[in-house]
Order: C-alpha cells, then sequence, then structure tokens
C-alpha cells in the first residue's frame, strides 16, 4: 500500500506582541505605499488574536475576514491561497467549504520560527491577491 504523508512544521510558542507589532508594521507599511486600504490580524499558535489593526476607511466587513484568514491558516499550518486554488478549481475542492473555519481566500499566511507555527498573518481589504501580496510581506518580517 503506498500512502503518502505531508509533512506539517509543529506548533511552537505564540508569537510576542512585540514581534506581532513588527508584522503588522511592515504589512501597514506596505499597504500604505500601494495606496491600499486593509485590515491586519496576528493570531498566535494557538489562533488567539495577538494584534488587529485596521487602517482608516477600510470596510468593515475585512476585520472578520482578516481574522478568519488568520486563523484559518494557523489552524491548517499552510496559506489560505492553496485553498483558494482548491476551491476555484472546482471538483473535489469544493469540499473544502464544509470543514468548519474554512477561509479558501488568500491573504492568511503562517508565521513561523525555527520550523515551528507560532502565528499567522491575515489581511483583508482589497482583492484577495493584493491581500495576500501584503500578508506576504509582513510576514516576511518572521519568516524571513
Amino acid at each position: 500500500m503506498n500512502t503518502t504523508v505531508t509533512s506539517t512544521p509543529p506548533y511552537g510558542p505564540p508569537i510576542s506582541l512585540e514581534m506581532a507589532k513588527h508584522v503588522v508594521a511592515r504589512a501597514e507599511s506596505e499597504a500604505m505605499a500601494r495606496g491600499w486600504k486593509v485590515v491586519v490580524a496576528v493570531v498566535d499558535s494557538s489562533a488567539h488574536l495577538v494584534m488587529l489593526h485596521k487602517m482608516d476607511d477600510v470596510h468593515y466587513a475585512a476585520i472578520a475576514v482578516a481574522q478568519a484568514k488568520a486563523t484559518c491558516s494557523v489552524n491548517f499550518k499552510r496559506a489560505t491561497k492553496g485553498f483558494e486554488d482548491a476551491v476555484s478549481a472546482g471538483g473535489a475542492g469544493v469540499r473544502l467549504m464544509s470543514s468548519e473555519g474554512m477561509c479558501p481566500l488568500e491573504g492568511g499566511i503562517p508565521l513561523l520560527r525555527d520550523g515551528a507555527v507560532i502565528g499567522a498573518i491575515g489581511v483583508s481589504g482589497v482583492a484577495s491577491a493584493e491581500d495576500g501580496l501584503i500578508a506576504m510581506l509582513g510576514a516576511s518580517v518572521v519568516n524571513g
């Protein structure tokens, strides 16, 4: 029998508030440079909110969506872009929608330190690909 096991990183200690501030600052700086209004959420390795930053005049729905992207990313230990792609492809990928806590929208990225998931960033407010770019740049503070 041939079985494939996908290895995911372990959970690590939760991201500190100080590190979350740096992640959010980088994300905000990048969004402002592009003229994008976004919400940035950072959750820790247990999916609890550490920091939420809402830029002025962003639509209110982005608050919950940013948190959902971060939570989905940390709970599944992967970027939400993969889920978006799977659902967009249809077929078996649509089954993901039945998973509790699923947010198949680009913009959620795990934060890794020493090979372990210490939290995740979620960004919402503009198009998903743009949210994803801002999340990636914010995550680069931790992920390198």
